[in-house]
């Protein structure tokens, strides 16, 4: 099976050659995402929380434009600049995800692109999350 690139009109534009996400294998791993507006091209904000907001929203478009959503999501790698901004992260995460929450690691990270205070990247299942059938 070839893998298959997906972009989302809805997502901030790529800012590097790379592709939104990619579909392989049953699985769909989506780029890291940092708190670009796609309405604006700037961060959303200079805090964590809504930083965090605008990330989760710009993985959910890209999901979307894979034919899922954020239920599919079974890994998270979370990049802080700061890990005091931990917290505020998880509040927003709880926010957005129910249980059962994805597997997860928070690295801590010396500086992102554009000043971003947080990037995140994911693994999505594709078919039924609920069961774990695959298209």
């Amino acid at each position: 099976m070839k893998p298959r690139a997906i972009n989302s009109s809805e997502a901030p534009a790529a800012i590097g050659p790379y592709s939104h996400a990619i579909s392989a294998g049953g699985m769909i791993f989506l780029s890291g995402q940092i708190p670009i507006d796609p309405k604006t091209g700037a961060l959303a904000g200079a805090d964590p929380e809504p930083q965090a907001r605008q990330v989760f929203a710009n993985l959910r478009a890209v999901a979307r434009a894979a034919g899922g959503d954020l239920t599919g999501i079974v890994k998270l790698t979370i990049y802080l600049t700061d890990m005091r901004h931990f917290d505020a992260v998880n509040k927003v995460m709880a926010e957005v995800f129910a249980p059962p929450y994805p597997a997860r690691a928070t690295i801590g990270v010396a500086s992102l692109p554009m000043n971003a205070l947080l990037e995140v990247d994911a693994v999505m299942i594709c078919g039924n999350p609920e069961t774990n059938d695959l298209p």
